[in-house]
């Protein structure tokens, strides 16, 4: 059920993102008086086609839901009548098919910006940047950083929450190694430290840059009790129950619920030897743990959660809402902010300073797709927000096939005031697809990589 949900997740996902950006090509062309014959969701065989309006426009959805196209009359492409030929895209001014091609793109940084807005006026809890307990020989330890330090600020930028300082520590990382940081400890008082990021090795994904400096999420002392058991899991398969509670893990006392964690971590695929009390008598019981893949490690997994006293995590979050105005300039902000990030990690692997790794194929996104389905409206509209981002900001590479290589085209043709040869377009489009397939081949390797742990 887990995957048909992620699939289903992955479906509604890109084609929401796909309509958005192909909407954007139809809507400006239709505006600028170009006739559009096909505006397709997906690829390959037609599941639906309908065709409405004036112009005939036949609305296609397909079969692969990978991408989309808005087919427009072109007399390149096929015999044009002359009555319509001042219809026809190629007979446009150079602007209005430089607007028709980069509208797709700026559609998809317009809807993050909208849902980023919706976020906003919804309201969400944001996770605090406070401190676990800190790696030792890291960047974190070395500057001295401990646990229950709260981030207010990297590279001078503020981290109200963890999202922010991942995206702020990312920024700063790739880019020098000494890193200022501003924190405050529990007792209120604030201390500015500085991360030296050459202790942290070579740098990989992004998203595992916050474990390399040596952070992790602080978690209130809780009782090694549990609160939930996962129904099939490692646990559950054992016998462990609600209510039992963990009084020693391979021999060794387990005080507090991350001791259990500690074992349960460093134990993946093993056999772990458990004590428990239960109605105030002790059995010894083995489960056999699950692996997974967290942070670019592999650990262990037991399918159990604490049980919780009431306002135990209260310090780690804070609830956000704005008004109308407040949200726009949110939605604004956090759009150009992951734009930004975006395109700097992009570079960043072009020239050899980030990892590879950082690309993501279909197999990612939808798993993403569905955890942050699962878990509710806002989490999924941020996700969305990001692919859409990462959409817009791939369609402009100066790569032939994608607007960016048209763009790239009509720049040429500014320049030389008139375009390319055909002939010269059609060995680009030949060098533009083997680069989406060598980039595609890549992302698929990185999923199957992390899939399976390699």
């Amino acid at each position: 059920m887990g995957i048909l949900w992620s699939i289903l997740a992955f479906v509604v996902a890109i084609g929401i993102l796909v309509t958005v950006h192909e909407f954007g090509h139809y809507w400006v062309a239709r505006r600028a008086g170009i006739k559009v014959l096909r505006f397709s969701v997906g690829f390959g065989k037609p599941l639906l086609r309908w065709t409405r309006g004036a112009d005939r426009t036949e609305y296609v959805i397909a079969a692969v839901p990978l991408g989309g196209y808005v087919k427009m009359l072109d007399e390149r492409e096929g015999d044009v009548p002359g009555e319509e030929r001042h219809r026809a895209f190629n007979a446009q001014p150079l602007y209005k098919r430089t607007a028709v091609v980069l509208a797709g793109p700026l559609f998809n940084f317009l809807f993050a910006v909208l849902a980023y807005m919706a976020i906003g006026m919804i309201g969400t809890t944001e996770l605090r940047p406070v401190l676990g307990p800190v790696t030792e020989n890291t960047p974190a330890a070395e500057a001295g950083l401990q646990e229950g330090d709260e981030l207010l600020a990297i590279d001078g930028r503020e981290t109200p929450n963890w999202q922010r300082a991942a995206m702020a520590l990312v920024d700063a990382g790739f880019n020098r190694s000494d890193i200022p940081v501003e924190v405050q400890d529990e007792a209120g008082q604030r201390r500015s430290l500085v991360l030296d990021m050459t202790l942290a090795g070579e740098l990989g994904r992004a998203d595992n840059l916050l474990a390399q400096a040596g952070f992790q999420t602080w978690m209130p002392p809780l009782e090694p009790v549990l609160g939930r058991v996962v129904d099939s899991g490692p646990a559950a398969r054992a016998g462990l129950q609600p209510g039992d509670r963990i009084i020693e893990a391979e021999g060794e006392p387990v005080g507090e619920w991350r001791d259990l964690v500690r074992h349960i971590e460093q134990s993946p695929g093993q056999t772990l030897t458990l004590v428990v009390e239960r109605n105030g008598e002790r059995e010894t019981l083995r489960p056999e743990l699950d692996s997974a893949e967290a942070g670019g490690r592999t650990i262990g997994q037991l399918g159990v959660a604490p049980e919780v006293p009431e306002g135990a995590y209260d310090r780690l979050y804070r609830e956000v809402q704005y008004g109308p105005v407040g949200a726009l300039g949110h939605g604004l902000s956090a759009t150009w902010d992951a734009s930004v990030l975006t395109v700097k990690i992009l570079g960043r692997m072009v020239i050899g300073q980030a990892s590879l790794q950082n690309l993501s194929g279909p197999l990612t996104i939808g798993q993403f797709a569905g955890d942050t389905a699962a878990l509710g409206v806002v989490p999924f509209l941020g996700f969305l927000a990001i692919v859409s981002i990462s959409l817009g900001i791939i369609n402009l590479l100066p790569i032939p096939v994608l607007d960016g290589g048209h763009l790239l085209y009509f720049a040429v043709e500014a320049v030389r005031g008139k375009p390319l040869s055909e002939h010269a377009q059609a060995i680009g489009q030949q060098v533009g697809l083997l680069l989406i397939f060598l980039l595609m081949g890549l992302a698929f390797y990185n999923d199957l990589a992390r899939l399976f742990g390699s």
